[in-house]
C-alpha cells in the first residue's frame, strides 16, 4: 500500500471515530431516528443544508439544538411566522449617534451565525423565505449594496410541518434545491417511546458535551472531497439523475407517467458528495454503487416535482424514486 493510500486509510478511520463521537453525544438526548441523525451529520460534513419534515413533537427542533450543543459553533434560532420580514433575518441599517454625529450602522440579524435553525420555515411569506437564498448558496448577505461574509462553516437546518397547510407558504423549487437533503422524520417505536418517557419525566437534565469545532469540521469537509469516485460509479449517479427527466432518453416509464420536472445538476452533486461520506464511514476512500443508493432518496425527494396524475392517484415521490432506482442498473449498457 502506498503512503498516500495509507494516509487516506488512517484519515478515514479518524473520521469514523470523530463522527461516532458526535453521534454518541446526540444519542444522549435524542432517542432513535438513526437515519435522520446520519442524514443531518452527512449534510454537515459535506457543507450543505438540511430540511427536516415531520408532524409536531417528533424531535426535529430538539435534534438540531442538540447538534449545536455538541459543536463549538455559534447557534441562532429563527422562529418563522407570517409577519416575519427579511430584515428580521438578515439585519438592517440603523441610525446611531457617535460623538454628536449621526450615521447609518448595519446591525447584523440572527442569520449571522454558524448553525441557523429555521423553525417552521414554511410559515413565513415567500418574500421572507427568499432572504435565505443568497446565504444558503453563497454564504453571504447583501444589504444596501454592501456584502457581508458569513463565518464558515455555516449551516441552515430547517423544519417544516407537512400537515398544517393553512397559513403556510410551500417552499419554491429554487429554494428546495438549495437543501442538500430533505429528511422525513417518522414516529418512534414502542421501545423508543418508553425510553423517551423515562428520560423526560424524571426531572433529569441531560446535556451533551462539545466534541468538535469549526476548524475540525472544515478539515473533514476537505477530506470528503478527496474520496475517489470512479468514472463508472459517477456515471451511475448521472444516469439516476437523467432518469428523472420526463421525455429524456434515459427516462423509464414511471418517470414519463408521474414526473413533471426532474432533478437539476445539484442533485448529482449532492449524491456524489454524500456518497463519499458514506464511503468514509465504511472505512473506504472510494465510493461504491451501494453508497450511491443509500443517499439517493434524501438527496432527490425534494428535487422531483410530480405531475397532476401522480397527485390524483395519491402517488408519493419516494415510491416513484424507488421505482427509478430499481430500473437504472449499475452497468450503462444494461439500461433499456
Amino acid at each position: 500500500m502506498s503512503n498516500v493510500a495509507e494516509s487516506m486509510q488512517q484519515e478515514a478511520e479518524r473520521f469514523r471515530s470523530r463522527y461516532a463521537a458526535v453521534k454518541e453525544q446526540i444519542g444522549r438526548v435524542i432517542v432513535g431516528h438513526d437515519d435522520i441523525v446520519n442524514g443531518v451529520l452527512t449534510a454537515m460534513f459535506v457543507g450543505g443544508h438540511c430540511l427536516l419534515e415531520g408532524v409536531p413533537g417528533l424531535g426535529k427542533t430538539m435534534l438540531i439544538k442538540t447538534l449545536s450543543e455538541t459543536l463549538s459553533l455559534d447557534f441562532n434560532r429563527i422562529q418563522f411566522t407570517p409577519d416575519l420580514m427579511p430584515s428580521d433575518i438578515l439585519g438592517t441599517n440603523m441610525i446611531v449617534e457617535n460623538e454628536g454625529r449621526r450615521q447609518f450602522q448595519f446591525q447584523k440579524g440572527p442569520i449571522f451565525t454558524q448553525i441557523c435553525l429555521a423553525d417552521e420555515i414554511n410559515r413565513a411569506t415567500p418574500k421572507t423565505q427568499s432572504a435565505l437564498l443568497e446565504t444558503m448558496q453563497e454564504g453571504t448577505v447583501t444589504v444596501s449594496g454592501n456584502r457581508y461574509e458569513l463565518t464558515k462553516p455555516f449551516f441552515v437546518l430547517a423544519t417544516q410541518n407537512p400537515i398544517e397547510q393553512e397559513g403556510t407558504y410551500p417552499l419554491p423549487e429554487a429554494q428546495l434545491d438549495r437543501f442538500l437533503f430533505k429528511l422525513v422524520v417518522g414516529y418512534s417505536t414502542r421501545e423508543e417511546l418508553n425510553t423517551i418517557i423515562d428520560r423526560t419525566t424524571r426531572g433529569e437534565i441531560i446535556r451533551p458535551e462539545k466534541v468538535m469545532d469549526g476548524t475540525e469540521i472544515q478539515h473533514w469537509q476537505k477530506l470528503v472531497r478527496q474520496v475517489v469516485l470512479a468514472k463508472h460509479v459517477q456515471d451511475y449517479a448521472a444516469r439516476l439523475i437523467l432518469a428523472t427527466h420526463p421525455g429524456g432518453k434515459l427516462a423509464p416509464e414511471v418517470t414519463n407517467q408521474y414526473i413533471r420536472w426532474g432533478s437539476s445538476p445539484r442533485g448529482a452533486q449532492t449524491i456524489a458528495l454524500a456518497s463519499k461520506v458514506r464511503a468514509l464511514l465504511d472505512g473506504r476512500y472510494n465510493v461504491s454503487f451501494e453508497d450511491i443508493r443509500r443517499v439517493y432518496l434524501p438527496a432527490m425527494r425534494h428535487r422531483v416535482l410530480l405531475n397532476f396524475e401522480a397527485q390524483a392517484e395519491g402517488i408519493e415521490v419516494d415510491r416513484v424514486l424507488l421505482d427509478i432506482l430499481e430500473k437504472v442498473t449499475e452497468r450503462a449498457d444494461d439500461l433499456t
